[in-house]
């Protein structure tokens, strides 16, 4: 070949990489980043007694925000352990960080595990004091706390793909594991059928079977304590415009679909992927959500608002945390959501809860996770990388 044609050829292969790149980021990396600008050097900061945080943030009266602990780019899940310390994974740091407290503040922080493959799920077994489970994304490990223990791998994961995180929980009642795995793509037929579901173990990791399918990719996942069932935000799909599909909060069960790839919302066969013919409807025996919010609001972590420290009116609604568009071209998302139950919990109305981390094109913070304890609410935010604790003044 002379240089002009290799010139051509090294040109035609760098466009090709290119356009592969976009189409990758476009498919998989949903919530990787905003779709708005980072924030800019201007003076935000709207501090009342209600907020402390530095942040225009917008709540209801009877609530307060502070910023409960700060320097951790990248914080996703928190856990308690027994002896009142937090815990946080930092996915994108690959650390997962101690908070020591005493006397409900943070008087020590600690990377205490580092050079992790994305972790991100956090578990503690409370029958076995001191045991915390981690998971990365290609495995579970669980280790004893303040001991040389150098951990146990109880279980390998699926990994690769757009969809990283895996989130642990112990069922209440049956005190298995479970473990979240999101999809390796936007919308495909997966080849690994691990991939888009929620399975459980053993504490140990034997008897890992499937829980709940068709789940595109339920980041976190917990349980009513009023009737033990196990409720789990779901992110739909992307590329079908700004108001579709609806993210959803699912009711999960054992041996359940819940209809991805071919299905979403209530039961909405996606003829934009799934071009086979069908004699009976495909999303008949699929689980319909609970709850349909906002397309590409990206929920993240949700809890039950407890008795304890709260307002009656609030008694078993869900604290929902929208992560924020990414892909959308109104950002939507980027705040707190308060999901009113009834009595039975059935759903009525979805309502702001804590908002202000979106103004007009800068984006302050992303919520991620939401935790219960101690009469406080706690939320971290991996772009600010930083922890708030939400109490009522009130009660």
């Amino acid at each position: 070949m002379n240089n002009s044609t290799l010139k051509n050829l090294g040109i035609t292969i760098v466009g090709v990489a290119v356009l592969a790149g976009i189409l990758f980021y476009w498919q998989n990396l949903r919530g990787v980043r905003p779709a708005v600008n980072p924030p800019a050097e201007t003076d935000l900061k709207n501090d009342t007694p209600q907020n402390t945080t530095g942040m225009p943030l917008k709540l209801p009266d009877g609530f307060s925000i502070e910023i409960f602990a700060k320097g951790l780019p990248g914080a996703r899940v928190m856990a308690f352990d027994g002896s009142g310390n937090m815990w946080v994974s930092r996915t994108s740091a690959g650390v997962i960080t101690q908070l020591e407290m005493k006397d409900g503040r943070v008087i020590a922080q600690h990377d205490i595990f580092r050079n992790l493959r994305k972790p991100h799920g956090l578990a503690f077994d409370y029958r076995t004091p001191g045991l915390l489970y981690f998971a990365e994304e290609n495995k579970i490990t669980r280790v004893t706390l303040n001991s040389d223990d150098p951990g146990q791998k109880i279980a390998d994961l699926p990994s690769g793909g757009g969809h990283f995180t895996r989130t642990l929980g112990f069922g209440p009642e049956d005190l298995r594991l479970y473990v979240s795995i999101g999809s390796s793509c936007n919308v495909c037929n997966e080849g690994d059928l691990r991939r888009a579901a929620v399975y459980s173990m053993n504490p140990d990791g034997s008897d890992f079977k499937k829980f709940a399918s068709g789940l595109r990719n339920t980041v976190f996942f917990t349980w009513s304590y009023v009737d033990g069932r196990m409720w789990g935000t779901d992110m739909g799909r992307d590329n079908l415009g700004d108001n579709l599909p609806p993210e959803e909060i699912n009711i999960l069960a054992e041996g359940k679909d819940y209809g991805w790839p071919i299905c979403y919302g209530n039961k909405v066969n996606d003829r934009n992927f799934d071009k086979n013919q069908y004699i009976r409807d495909p999303c008949q025996d699929s689980e319909a959500p609970k709850v349909e919010m906002p397309a590409h609001s990206a929920p993240l972590g949700l809890a039950f608002v407890p008795e304890e420290g709260w307002p009656e009116d609030y008694w078993h609604d869900l604290i929902v945390a929208f992560h924020g568009s990414w892909n959308r071209s109104d950002p939507t998302g980027y705040k707190l959501v308060r999901v009113k139950l009834d009595s039975k919990g059935n759903f009525e109305e979805f309502e702001d809860f804590i908002t202000g981390w979106l103004q007009g094109n800068t984006v302050l913070g992303r919520p991620v996770d939401v935790v219960f304890y101690n009469r406080g609410l706690y939320v971290s935010d991996d772009k600010s990388g930083v922890i708030y604790k939400i109490t009522s003044v009130d009660n």
